[in-house]
């Protein structure tokens, strides 16, 4: 997987968010973007992502030398973000099942399995919207971890968490298979200090 970023940038209103960035994110790599509140990093990953609309500049996604189609882009990838919603309606065996049915889990990652790991067993038969915000950050991450997709993306990811999930969420990206892309947003260093290349979003920020 690879995803070519020319001259790439995001402007809201008058203001541009960030202009000019060209970058190769190459799978079996980690990167990081980092900057102050308000730098573009949250934005700039719902733009490679597809949620958010790009103003200028080009994406494009390769993988295994074939161009994806930018309709299909989504197949490829997982986002886990304090800001994205999950389907509260949903008990948490219902949204796996859900999810599954979009991107399946890793080889040998069954339901029982996430439970577990999640320690949420007992709360499987549960509405997602009875969960407590550590409950549902830890079930979004693990969505992110054990899909069976080439690009992982993370946006703050131990929002939320306390110091066991924080060091569980350190463990599984870390396991990540060497054929994934990741891709973050922090400004914490525990939880990206382990990445390949940390980006400045900051850098790319014209004067107005």
């Amino acid at each position: 997987m690879q995803v070519i970023i020319d001259g790439l940038g995001k402007r809201f209103n008058r203001e541009w968010i960030f202009r000019n960035l060209t970058l190769e994110l190459k799978a079996g790599n980690s990167y990081t973007f980092v900057g102050p509140n308000g730098s573009g990093k949250s934005t700039l990953l719902q733009v490679i992502s597809g949620v958010m609309p790009l103003t200028e500049g080009k994406i494009t996604y390769q993988l295994s030398n074939k161009i994806i189609d930018e309709d299909d882009w989504y197949r490829q990838i997982v986002l886990a973000a304090p800001y994205l919603e999950l389907i509260e309606e949903f008990s948490l065996v219902e949204l796996l099942n859900f999810h599954a049915g979009f991107k399946p889990f890793k080889a040998g990652i069954a339901n029982q399995e996430i439970l577990q790991r999640l320690e949420l067993d007992a709360s499987k038969s549960k509405a997602i919207k009875y969960f407590s915000s550590g409950m549902k950050q830890r079930l979004k991450l693990a969505l992110a971890f054990y899909s069976d997709v080439p690009v992982v993306m993370l946006d703050e990811p131990t929002s939320n968490l306390d110091a066991k999930w924080s060091a569980w969420y350190r463990e599984e990206v870390q396991r990540l298979a060497p054929s994934q892309l990741l891709l973050l947003c922090s400004n914490v260093p525990a939880e990206y200090d382990f990445c390949d290349k940390v980006i400045n979003v900051g850098d790319y920020k014209p004067a107005q």
